[in-house]
């Protein structure tokens, strides 16, 4: 498995994996329906910001954004958001593109990275944070609502990173 910065020609392979993850109405609180330019436009980071994919060969398997938390006196925080092709999960797809992200924010200069709405009910995902490093600092209840499981709470995680 490659990593490396997306480029424009890569959304028509990301694009329908973030279609069937946002529309599976479990992880992700992007509207839906929503047109392949708009989600474009909220995946696609400019700088300061990043957009990473994780290929198999020639194939795009996963994605990841990250940047600036918050703009101004918050853009010292990082945050991310992830997606993997639901044919390639439990391969390692999730860790890698995590790692990398991690690595590359650490490499900015950011002191730290958080997610602001991490689905409590997507326990591989906090699994995941919580094996790399991320505390959950808070949860805020019934914010999310899960196509199966109705109102769930989003966790706030977050990690220190170290510059060394």
């Amino acid at each position: 498995m490659e990593i490396r910065p997306a480029r424009e020609t890569d959304w028509v392979a990301i694009w329908p994996f973030f279609a069937a993850i946002v529309e599976a109405g479990e992880t992700y609180a992007y509207p839906w329906p929503i047109t392949s330019d708009e989600a474009r436009r909220l995946w696609m980071e400019r700088p300061p910001s990043a957009t990473f994919v994780a290929t198999d060969g020639t194939v795009v398997v996963g994605s990841a954004k990250t940047g600036p938390n918050r703009p101004g006196r918050g853009s010292h925080v990082a945050t991310g958001s992830f997606m993997v092709d639901p044919a390639f999960s439990g391969r390692g797809v999730g860790r890698a593109l995590a790692e990398h992200v991690i690595d590359w924010a650490t490499a900015q200069g950011y002191a730290a990275m958080q997610f602001n709405a991490v689905v409590e009910t997507n326990t591989t995902a906090v699994r995941l944070w919580q094996d790399l490093g991320f505390v959950v600092i808070g949860t805020v209840s019934e914010a999310f609502d899960s196509r199966t499981h109705g109102r769930v709470g989003l966790h706030v995680m977050h990690r220190r990173l170290d510059p060394s």
